[in-house]
């Protein structure tokens, strides 16, 4: 049991990461808004989780201006996803 107990990840402990991965891993990319919508969540309480998922290095963005205005995109990052799908499959092994 211990052995796929090493493959959950701190990182998506919180509720509010764990969905902006699950977003992201199937989507392309989204942007501040979409998440922010998807989610539910509060600007501030968005920009904190996604600089974490930054930190991590298990998402990347881009900043872009449409039509003038600022324009944030989110994607996850291979090292993201390795780390999701592990968490993911740690998982769904202690629930069997």
């Amino acid at each position: 049991m211990k052995d796929f107990l090493k493959d959950l990840d701190k990182a998506f402990e919180n509720r509010i990461r764990l969905g902006i991965m699950s977003a992201l891993i199937v989507n392309d990319q989204l942007d501040f808004s979409e998440l922010k919508n998807l989610l539910g969540v509060t600007d501030g309480n968005l920009a904190s989780h996604l600089k974490s998922l930054e930190k991590n290095e298990y998402i990347t963005y881009s900043k872009s201006f449409l039509e003038r205005k600022p324009n944030t995109t989110y994607a996850a990052t291979a090292k993201g996803i390795e780390a999701f799908k592990k968490h993911i499959a740690a998982i769904e092994k202690l629930l069997q």
